[in-house]
């Protein structure tokens, strides 16, 4: 029996006030820093809400934020079951948030 991750993440969770947060900023800034090649906007917002997650769980590691989003039920549900690579956190955080966030 498959369980859906949306029963799995109740709605008063970091990573849903997270999710909700992100999608109803304007991102512009972020998407202007993005050239492009492939990747959806939606994409980099999911990576961002991962990250904030994260850090207000102070978790900073590229490597441990790769491997939640494999093993954790609120970052899967977060990056729709898709597996971050600790090498794209690590490019999105120095290339893209870098000078964004003080």
């Amino acid at each position: 029996v498959l369980i859906s991750l949306d029963v799995m993440v109740p709605e008063h969770r970091l990573a849903r006030v997270a999710d909700r947060a992100v999608a109803s900023t304007d991102l512009g800034l972020l998407f202007a820093r993005y050239p492009g090649n492939g990747t959806s906007a939606s994409n980099l917002a999911m990576v961002l809400t991962v990250i904030i997650v994260n850090n207000a769980d102070k978790t900073y590691s590229s490597w441990r934020i790769a491997k939640a989003s494999r093993e954790d039920v609120c970052f899967m549900w977060l990056s729709g079951s898709t597996p971050l690579d600790f090498m794209t956190i690590n490019r999105y955080r120095s290339a893209r948030l870098c000078g964004l966030i003080d």
